[in-house]
């Protein structure tokens, strides 16, 4: 169970530099959790885990105990976009569903995924202890709420559709169970409550 002892905190650059370095280790975590424990084949450097959607407009929702981070979870507005030239990037459900992530499969969504500012995607959630993820997702949902989202996308493994099920909100599918060589995932959707 989650003691007291955890926090949430939930960054946004430039205004919460003052605490970025809760971000530098949970780029950490995710190194440890999807490229040592699980080898999935991500880009890392200097004991972080880290891709082109880690930019200054992803909002990192760190769970922490003190210094130490226990979990984490990152969001992306669905109408944001960066790059530039031939790539210009939105949110890797959409990107996967345009074939602009290799490696991803595009039937990852039934339908063309949605281009809104009240839709956020949710990616890279992990979580060291039992009791941290559902923490996270509360947390989540309750910033959602408060900065007027109405839905919020996820992409992870089957089970995190079903916690989410569990945890009182009614997701939606958004395509079929699919994978790679990293594992089998699914997009789905919940309304911000």
């Amino acid at each position: 169970m989650v003691g007291h002892q955890v926090e949430i905190a939930i960054l946004r650059f430039p205004q919460d530099c003052g605490r970025w370095a809760l971000v530098t280790s949970f780029l950490a975590l995710r190194k440890s959790v999807f490229v040592d424990r699980l080898h999935w084949n991500l880009y890392h450097r200097s004991e972080m885990e880290f891709e082109q959607y880690d930019h200054f407009g992803a909002v990192y929702v760190i769970a922490h105990c003190g210094d130490e981070v226990v979990g984490g979870a990152r969001l992306i507005r669905t109408d944001w976009r960066f790059g530039s030239g031939r790539m210009v990037y939105s949110y890797m459900i959409r990107d996967a569903f345009l074939e602009n992530l290799p490696g991803l499969p595009s039937d990852i969504c039934a339908e063309e995924p949605p281009v809104d500012p009240e839709v956020w995607e949710l990616t890279r959630l992990t979580a060291t202890r039992p009791g941290v993820a559902e923490l996270i997702l509360s947390s989540v949902n309750v910033w959602l709420k408060d900065n007027e989202a109405k839905r919020c996308l996820f992409l992870g493994p089957p089970a995190f559709m079903r916690m989410a099920q569990r945890m009182g909100f009614q997701p939606e599918a958004m395509g079929g169970i699919t994978g790679n060589h990293d594992g089998r995932f699914l997009a789905f959707s919940c309304a911000v409550v």
